[in-house]
């Protein structure tokens, strides 16, 4: 390692240290201290209620999941709540010919039933999308339809965003990282990523059982807040289920008057099951910036809790940004990696074209998995509002993690994780399938610019 090599890791380390510091402080000060200081066990957080007898699916990619959507908004009995980062009036829910948009979707139902939909209102400055003009269209076009009644949501952090994604149809929610939308990607790709300008790949939990009445309730309190309604209880719905699943939020402070010291159990839980890990963590995330993150992960590759013990990453190729930060984290684990347990990849299409991933899903020893909205970053973890849903239901965290690596890697992935990470994922890497090694991984000045950004926008 060069001089400028070991400088510029100082400086980032330095760097880190100052940014994991403040958040310290600061959750300290708001009462969330044992957040970061705690080496707690337990899957849950003690800070959010478990729901039991709950149904909980994990539905792959867009042209999957919005079709269900679509069917829980048509057969709406009851009510159809909805909030996203952004959703666009014209967008379709299905491919095929003669669907309607979202905004006729949503008109026919309300006909029948109450339908409200919360977006962000989008940035004070057109820095990045959606742009407040666009939100300010979309709500107008939903107005337009009638009955149907949208609301923006402008009580962000300074540079940060409301990035939830959360559907509730009766007594059925949806809780995961697909916005309905095509501003800035075609969220429509399926599980065989056909050739197109660019694949999306993400996740959306569907969820049945009592959990639904917290997803229900979580939108309940926010709309209240932003559009002053008053919300009538949500009724729980009867056990569905064998799935302990618990809903984990990143709510700021000074937000929301139902959370005026914020919400950082989405933090808690992630780092509860990173900490516990000891044969298998499998993240796919848009970004991996955060160093809260990735010390646990160093740790974990530094000192393997067993033999057998694996690490997967999913990212995408080329983030939307923040691409430096992510690889120069990526190249700390790396470095990290003496023994050669760390894979870490990216997808592609038929015909090497990129597949951008999105996803937000965690999967530890088979055990637990995390879905949602929120990336491995600072924006999800301390200052945008986000929503995953956690369980420790080992038959959904297996077969979910089975249907993903057989997706990707199109062989048969049900031996032991040790054997199929050493036997097929690196080979696969290799060779000309759905995966392929990240390019381009920084070790040097790029790992900066997380812990930069951070410090200047964190409060």
């Amino acid at each position: 390692m060069g001089l400028l090599d070991v400088l510029d890791a100082r400086l980032g380390d330095g760097l880190e240290n100052v940014l994991c510091s403040h958040h310290g402080r600061r959750l300290r000060r708001l009462g969330w201290g044992e957040v970061l200081d705690s080496g707690d066990a337990g899957w849950f957080t003690p800070r959010r209620p478990v729901q039991h007898g709950n149904k909980i699916e994990v539905l792959i990619d867009g042209a999957t999941a919005f079709p269900v959507v679509a069917e829980a908004i048509e057969n709406a009995q009851k009510y159809i709540h909805i909030a996203n980062w952004h959703a666009s009036p014209d967008f379709q829910l299905t491919r095929e010919p003669g669907a309607p948009q979202l905004r006729e979707l949503l008109s026919a139902a309300a006909e029948r039933v109450p339908v409200r939909v919360l977006l962000w209102a989008g940035p004070p400055i057109p820095f990045f999308e959606p742009t407040r003009k666009r939100a300010l269209a979309a709500q107008k076009a939903f107005w337009d339809c009638g009955a149907v009644r949208c609301e923006l949501d402008a009580r962000e952090r300074t540079l940060h965003c409301h990035h939830e994604k959360v559907v509730i149809v009766d007594d059925v929610a949806f809780v995961g990282g697909l916005d309905m939308t095509a501003v800035e990607g075609d969220r429509h790709d399926s599980p065989e990523h056909p050739p197109r300008d660019l694949g999306w790949h993400d996740h959306v939990a569907r969820l049945e059982g009592p959990v639904v009445a917290e997803v229900a309730g979580h939108f309940a309190a926010r709309w209240l807040e932003i559009a002053g309604e008053t919300l009538p209880a949500p009724e729980v719905p009867p056990e569905a289920g064998p799935s302990s699943v618990q809903l984990v939020r990143t709510v700021p402070e000074k937000t929301y008057d139902f959370a005026p010291h914020g919400d950082f159990s989405l933090l808690d839980s992630y780092l509860r099951a990173l900490r516990a890990a000891r044969s298998l963590i499998y993240l796919e995330n848009q970004f991996l910036w955060s160093p809260e993150i990735t010390e646990v992960l160093i740790d974990k590759l530094c000192r393997p809790p067993s033999p057998e013990f694996r690490m997967v990453l999913l990212l995408p190729q080329k983030p939307s940004n923040g691409a430096d930060t992510t690889r120069g984290q990526l190249g700390r684990l790396i470095d990290a990696d003496v023994d050669r347990r760390l894979v870490a990849a990216t997808l592609v299409a038929h015909g090497d074209a990129p597949v951008y991933v999105h996803a937000k899903l965690a999967i530890v020893d088979d055990q637990w998995l995390s879905v949602g909205s929120a990336n491995l970053n600072e924006h999800s973890l301390f200052n945008d509002t986000e929503v995953n849903v956690v369980t420790d239901d080992a038959a959904v965290a297996r077969s979910t993690r089975l249907r993903l690596w057989a997706e990707h890697l199109g062989a048969d992935v049900s031996g032991p994780v040790d054997e199929v990470v050493d036997t097929v994922w690196r080979p696969a890497l290799e060779g000309r399938s759905r995966v392929t090694t990240l390019p381009g991984v920084s070790r040097r000045a790029g790992r900066l610019q997380g812990p930069l950004r951070g410090l200047l926008v964190d409060g």
